[in-house]
């Protein structure tokens, strides 16, 4: 029998190379740049200036020759000027990823299960008798077995119905997502930086479904003024403009997409941090940005009962802390039937992440 089997321990076996670190940090950075290539690396090479990020063996040269050769930063010949690539932009997408959900478990690449009994591909443990109408591959021949040989012995080895054993499984459930991001200018307001976190958790959000639920759909909704929908691969580049906050065309946009969604289970995120203050009428803006304007609000309100019928959840993960917005928030979900979550910053990703996954969890009648 083999023991415990010691061998010398290399406290720097698991480090990151200089690449891989400078790495990390030039993709945090082009968080905060909105995938600026050339403004992350003047960042940068102040960081190297103060903090000896570099050394003589490998310099700031070195990795940007690095980042050409590896496929993460293309140069203009013509003017020298530098653009991320797709493989920039996913790995963008993968250091969120990480950084706000951590290590995820291993499962399946599939849907959300129910842990609704029924014919489905995923296995239960529990198992129950046999009744009309299950198919033969439900049935657990190892317990079926074991039950004949109960009672009727082994000698004269028999299989009734009785001994039949049928193994459940667990349907599985796919869901079509809307993810709002308000990019009205307060996302930037008194020297807090709002929209940077919330470009990371859409960026988490998308990869971990196009990763582990691939079957699942997720749409990206932006609102300001108006509202219109980016790809995934436009997140690093998303700026907060001179907007005020239509959250109605934002709502009416993502209700336009889940429609033409087949598949039976949608809901809406939205992050916002800031009150509605603007409706399109026909060709003109209506704004107002003091206090909540019934007309706005009732607009928005109107569309929260309207999402209840038609089933779509919205959840709204508010990032302020002003009690009458908090109000304006309580009596929105209280209409639509959904939740809430007062988020800080730090914990955005947090509170998406946990009602996301709890979602595999949600019966389906």
């Amino acid at each position: 029998m083999r023991g415990h089997r010691f061998v010398h321990f290399n406290p720097h076996e698991n480090d990151k190379s200089r690449f891989e670190q400078l790495l990390d940090l030039f993709m945090q950075l082009l968080s905060y740049t909105n995938g600026d290539a050339s403004e992350a690396l003047d960042w940068l090479n102040q960081l190297d200036r103060k903090y000896q990020l570099t050394n003589d063996e490998y310099g700031m040269g070195d990795f940007i020759d690095d980042l050409k050769q590896n496929g993460y930063l293309q140069e203009n010949p013509q003017d020298g000027s530098f653009k991320i690539t797709g493989k920039s932009e996913q790995t963008i997408r993968k250091k969120s990823l990480e950084e706000i959900f951590g290590k995820l478990k291993k499962t399946k690449q599939g849907n959300h299960q129910t842990f609704k009994p029924g014919q489905g591909d995923e296995q239960n443990p529990d198992t129950r008798p046999f009744q009309f109408g299950d198919m033969l591959e439900q049935i657990d021949f190892t317990e079926s077995i074991r039950n004949a040989q109960i009672n009727h012995g082994i000698d004269s080895f028999s299989m009734r119905e009785d001994d039949l054993q049928i193994r459940e499984s667990d349907f599985k459930t796919q869901t079509s997502t809307v993810l709002m991001i308000d990019i009205s200018h307060s996302m930037i307001l008194y020297g807090e930086d709002r929209i940077t976190p919330a470009k990371k958790v859409a960026m988490a959000l998308s990869e971990l479904i196009t990763t582990k639920y691939p079957k699942d759909t997720l749409d990206i909704v932006v609102f300001g003024n108006d509202a219109w929908s980016i790809e995934i691969k436009d997140l690093p580049y998303l700026q907060v403009g001179p907007y005020h906050t239509n959250t109605v065309a934002g709502l009416e946009l993502a209700m336009d997409l889940l429609r033409r969604r087949k598949n039976p289970n949608k809901q809406i995120f939205m992050i916002t941090d800031g009150k509605p203050t603007c409706l399109k009428i026909g060709g003109r803006y209506y704004k107002n940005s003091f206090g909540l304007d019934r007309k706005v609000v009732n607009r928005c309100i109107n569309l929260a009962a309207q999402c209840k019928k038609l089933k779509i959840p919205i959840t709204t993960f508010m990032i302020a802390s002003d009690p009458y917005l908090q109000k304006f928030v309580q009596e929105f979900t209280e209409t639509n039937n959904g939740k809430a979550f007062f988020a800080s910053l730090d914990k955005l990703g947090a509170f998406i992440f946990k009602d996301f996954e709890s979602g595999k969890r949600k019966t389906v009648y």
